[in-house]
């Protein structure tokens, strides 16, 4: 959008004259900028934002909502026991309720010293590709730790021992900008003690990843793979030094590989399949697609625990009851946008635009016709991810593989919902681990296909950061 400058405010002015002359312009809110979630967009920007159903869910839908937010909600409980619909917790887990990783459906965070557990963080495990486990690695992605799995869970039942406890330590360095104000970074190490198992494989990979938002899965879901697979360019065609790819993933329902969207690596391709791995590396929760509990041979009193299996076999999690959550988790709406005209937040989305951050973060796709709901077919978004795998550089580097993505890769988080962390999520800290502990961190953490937006961003002024951060913000 190019308009005239001498309708800018002075501060819009200044940025756009310095624009690069290939980025785009605003100088006002483009038709329907707010509705980020199109018409499933919900007006709240309270605690509670990102709790709501879509907008347009009839009233007869929202009551399937419910009862899905109630098994998402409520705690589970050790089997046997007269709770029958909520019983199977463990034997190894990580919490006992979906709510308590995603608080208010919202960030998680990692654990502050002298917290007994991690909860809302988790830490992936898995040792180097072996050839001969070919198979494995197609169904899995990775290969596991042998006696502690492909996730670490730190609680368990009585009987059971958990597997380790997890605690964060930091480091810090300092980056400089070019007027010379200085950002303080946090580094983290990650410590794994008391283990339950006795030692680990020497070439454990560790990653540790926190809770993403729960707002607007359904949408991603329904974003047709011909757009997302239409921005993939890793030959770097057009020579921007951006190189996004898609994830090819497993998919337990249909036996085959296919284009992963959700997780920090894009490793789960549907929301019905995000819930089934939550339920059972998280909870310990078996279902149909996931039918045994998450322990390895080597821990036998796991194995011989009881379950809360129906008597006719039903596993612990019910096919209606994964519905439910399924259906829960794809209708959670997503915020509108606030302050979407203002000149400062004009001014930092040129910012955004003139640093080429939506290379990686791109604003817009329209979802299919034929959407898993009707709520959410046919919708114009705005996510502000293009949910593919990008090089972030060895900075953020986990050095962990899954399915095709490497250990600098990660995928582009949506940035819809970011403003409100503070308000739902009660924090401000970002990345897969939480390293960061406000926006402007995160972006300076960027590098690998980034570093060239980071850079930019390190020209910036007082006046031209502030501006950035209202745009961040008003997402």
């Amino acid at each position: 959008m190019s308009l005239s400058l001498s309708r800018l405010s002075p501060l819009l002015l200044a940025l756009a004259v310095a624009a690069c002359d290939d980025a785009p312009r605003f100088t006002q809110a483009e038709p329907g900028e707010a509705l980020s979630g199109g018409q499933a967009t919900v007006q709240r920007n309270d605690r509670n934002a990102f709790s709501l159903p879509s907008a347009n869910l009839s009233p007869e839908r929202r009551l399937d909502f419910a009862v899905g937010n109630s098994f998402f909600r409520n705690p589970w409980v050790i089997a046997p026991s007269t709770t029958t619909a909520r019983d199977g917790l463990g034997p190894l887990f990580n919490t006992n309720a979906c709510q308590n990783c995603h608080v208010r459906d919202g960030r998680g965070h990692p654990p502050e010293p002298g917290d007994s557990n991690a909860v809302s963080m988790l830490v992936r495990l898995s040792i180097p590709d072996q050839p001969y486990l070919a198979k494995e690695i197609e169904r899995l992605g990775v290969v596991p730790e042998p006696v502690y799995g492909t996730q670490l869970q730190d609680m368990a039942n009585p009987g059971v021992a958990p597997e380790g406890k997890v605690r964060v330590t930091y480091d810090h360095q300092t980056v400089t900008f070019r007027d010379g104000h200085q950002v303080e970074l946090r580094r983290p190490t990650l410590h794994i003690t008391q283990l339950g198992y006795g030692p680990m494989h020497p070439d454990t990979r560790f990653s540790a990843r926190v809770a993403p938002p729960m707002i607007g899965l359904g949408l991603l879901e329904a974003i047709p793979q011909a757009q997302i697979l239409a921005n993939e360019d890793p030959d770097d065609r057009n020579r921007d030094g951006i190189r996004g790819r898609a994830n090819r993933v497993w998919d337990d329902a249909l036996g085959k590989t296919v284009v992963g969207r959700f997780g920090w690596k894009a490793g789960q391709p549907n929301v019905n399949q995000q819930n089934v791995h939550a339920f059972a590396g998280d909870m310990g929760l078996t279902s149909t697609l996931q039918p045994r509990d998450d322990c390895t041979p080597a821990q036998r009193d796991c194995l011989a625990a009881p379950n809360g299996d129906g008597a006719d076999g039903e596993k612990e999690v019910s096919d209606n009851i994964l519905r439910l959550v399924t259906f829960y988790t794809r209708n959670l709406g997503v915020p509108a946008r606030r302050d979407v005209g203002a000149p400062q937040v004009l001014a930092g989305k040129n910012l955004f635009y003139q640093a080429g951050c939506q290379g990686c973060h791109t604003p817009q796709f329209t979802t299919a016709a034929d959407a898993s709901e009707p709520e959410l077919a046919g919708q114009v978004i705005r996510p502000y991810s293009d949910l593919l795998l990008h090089d972030m550089g060895p900075g953020l580097a986990d050095d962990r593989t899954e399915f095709t993505a490497n250990g600098q890769d990660w995928r582009t988080p949506p940035l819809w919902g970011i403003g409100l962390s503070p308000v739902v999520s009660g924090h401000t800290q970002y990345l897969h681990d939480g390293r960061a502990r406000n926006l402007l961190e995160a972006v300076l953490w960027h590098g690998g296909e980034a570093q060239a937006a980071r850079d930019h961003v390190l020209t910036f002024n007082a006046e031209q950061r502030a501006a950035l951060l209202a745009f961040l913000n008003s997402l």
